[in-house]
């Protein structure tokens, strides 16, 4: 009896003890509470919310257009001053163009297109408008892009799973739609030839229809401070297709063997 009554006291002092020091060192007597989880875009507590009012509706499937002004590359502007980093890779890439061959020719090879470049292929892109998400599936790759319109903020940096398409989160302002994007990859991950996007790529979209709804018009911001000086812009237009819809579609390198683009005696690494 004697021993578990001494017993007693000891724990009974060495757990008073422990509460003092932690009185003492300010340390928490609980674990902090976790932050709450984002909720799905497409989670019902989300839907049912209210939302602004959007100003159109993107959804159908969109061509870029080509034509005068409106080409299917992302070229900075002249003048644009490259990083030194930057300038090797495009300086390789003039040089590999001049000789003929490819320099590093990643799409031909299945790697993805990714924000920008994939927004201009030859292949048509289906968008569909939600009150919190536009999805677009592009027919080259099936890549999926989603922009998301329930108010959310951008991942923290350290935290955001990067990616070809970034994180895009578009608000509206007026007659026009205002997409940010973020959080992209830094590997194989191309503005244009030559010209590489870095995990510091930003780049800001205003969307706009013109011609009653028949034309789709995006104004292109491109900062990305491990790439290039400053800022640029570049503006291209899209148009409906009424009788074309998105069909499965697969790379896989063995496909695309017989492509001069990916021969390793032309394509340039």
């Amino acid at each position: 009896m004697l021993k578990r009554f001494r017993a007693s006291i000891g724990i009974a002092s060495l757990l008073a003890g422990a509460a003092s020091l932690l009185a003492q060192t300010g340390a928490p007597a609980s674990a902090p509470a976790a932050e709450a989880e984002q909720p799905g875009a497409l989670s019902r507590a989300t839907l049912a919310k209210p939302h602004p009012k959007p100003a159109f509706d993107l959804t159908g499937t969109w061509q870029h257009g080509g034509g005068q002004n409106n080409g299917f590359r992302f070229t900075p502007p002249p003048g644009t001053k490259l990083t030194p980093a930057a300038q090797v890779q495009f300086d390789n890439s003039e040089k590999a163009r001049k000789a003929g061959k490819v320099y590093r020719d990643d799409i031909g090879q299945c790697w993805p297109a990714g924000l920008p470049v994939i927004m201009t292929r030859v292949w048509p892109i289906a968008m569909i408008q939600g009150p919190t998400t536009i999805f677009m599936i592009s027919g080259f790759m099936n890549s999926v892009r989603t922009i998301y319109l329930d108010g959310r903020k951008h991942t923290d940096p350290d935290l955001v799973v990067r990616s070809f398409n970034g994180e895009s989160i578009g608000h509206w302002e007026g007659d026009t739609l205002v997409v940010d994007t973020t959080g992209f990859v830094d590997d194989h991950h191309w503005i244009d030839n030559g010209i590489p996007g870095s995990d510091a790529l930003h780049v800001v979209e205003r969307m706009k229809l013109i011609n009653n709804g028949a034309t789709l018009e995006i104004e292109y911001t491109f900062t990305d401070p491990k790439s290039w000086e400053g800022s640029w812009t570049s503006t291209k237009r899209f148009h409906r297709e009424e009788t074309t819809d998105i069909t499965e579609a697969s790379c896989l390198p063995d496909l695309n063997a017989h492509l001069p683009s990916t021969s390793s005696s032309v394509n340039v690494r």
